[in-house]
């Protein structure tokens, strides 16, 4: 639980968050305003003795150091605004509409995302049972993002798909038409011999060398973020529904939070609150868990908190990356509920969580 208390503060970095500024000694006048400057010869020797002009020279050197190093810094903000001002330019071009449940772990990811990022969306709550909202939609699972650039609207599928997308257009600037191509979905027959819909290269950023270096410094960096993102989706997500319906009291509180959180009408969310509930209850355990699936829970936790090192706040090392925002993004829809009460109380994610998520940053 000590990754999340660093995690959760840094998602706000962009909207709270305050660089150091560098601070530059200023000249004391007073050394000037009182001397008397004496016109003679003997003043005008004293004033170029071997002393002084090592004193000078030693004056000067340090002035130049500083200019440098006050130029360097300033530079280097330069960059970083302008950095900075493109993304934000990026950014302001786009019209996000999110279609989700709102209590689905995917679609949690997605909007943790875009929180990160700053990026402003609209939110489409769809309807479980009927999905009217995205008729439109030949794919049929949320989340499901459209993306407006000017004239040009673009459905953006699969969370992950998304999430690498749309960075990769915030890096880049590439088009989002272009880029969404680099992410082909394709048809599949799963074990229980159902056809799905799956995306290749989903994990990847579609960036050059010279962006990618921006965004990891190190190439361990970036296959570590691809590994852990890919974790989440295949292990992390399906320890949430075993765990918070775990007991029938607890099935019953996750089922009352989905009806009050999501779009229902009221004969549908009685339904979906009771029968889903004692659905969800004989079914969570299909995924070949412990009798106790807190257990299992406890042991994802405690395998990412080990995969960073001592000093390393975040499995982006030093700053936030991609694998951090999502599985801060899917244990979040637990927060609430007796899971995530347990989690955060007894495993060592919990400093990682309150970092993640603090104002402060």
């Amino acid at each position: 639980v000590q990754w999340l208390t660093r995690v959760i503060p840094t998602l706000w970095e962009a909207k709270g968050g305050r660089s150091p500024e560098l601070l530059l000694p200023t000249q004391n006048r007073a050394g000037f305003e009182g001397a008397v400057v004496s016109p003679g010869p003997m003043a005008a020797a004293r004033k170029w003795s071997p002393r002084l002009l090592g004193a000078a020279a030693l004056a000067l050197g340090e002035a130049l150091g500083l200019y440098h190093t006050a130029r360097w810094h300033l530079r280097a903000q330069d960059l970083h605004a302008e950095h900075s001002a493109a993304q934000l330019s990026l950014s302001n071009h786009l019209q996000l509409t999110l279609y989700q449940y709102k209590t689905c772990p995917f679609c949690s990811k997605v909007r943790a995302f875009l929180d990160f990022h700053a990026l402003p969306y609209q939110v489409v709550e769809v309807n479980p049972v009927r999905r009217a909202e995205i008729t439109f939609s030949s794919y049929t699972k949320v989340a499901i993002l459209v993306a407006q650039v000017g004239e040009n609207s673009q459905q953006l599928n699969d969370s992950s798909v998304i999430i690498s997308a749309l960075k990769t257009y915030l890096v880049s600037g590439q088009p989002l038409e272009e880029i969404i191509i680099y992410y082909p979905a394709m048809k599949a027959v799963n074990n229980q011999g159902k056809e799905v819909t799956k995306f290749g290269n989903k994990y990847w950023l579609m960036l050059d060398e010279e962006a990618a270096q921006q965004v990891y410094g190190r190439k361990e960096v970036r296959t570590e973020e691809m590994k852990w993102r890919q974790w989440v989706d295949d292990w992390l997500v399906h320890l949430i529904s075993p765990n918070v319906y775990c007991t029938p009291t607890e099935a019953l509180a996750s089922f009352d939070y989905t009806v009050l959180e999501g779009k229902f009408g009221a004969v549908e969310g009685a339904m979906a609150k009771y029968m889903g509930a004692a659905a969800m209850y004989l079914i969570s355990n299909r995924h070949h868990l412990q009798d106790n699936v807190r257990e299992d829970l406890y042991e994802a936790a405690n395998k990412w908190v080990a995969a960073m090192n001592k000093d390393q706040p975040f499995m982006g090392d030093q700053r936030l990356n991609l694998a951090d925002v999502v599985e801060y993004g899917v244990l979040r829809v637990m927060e609430g509920l007796d899971a995530f009460d347990d989690l955060m109380q007894h495993m060592y994610i919990q400093p990682w969580a309150i970092t993640e998520t603090s104002p402060e940053h």
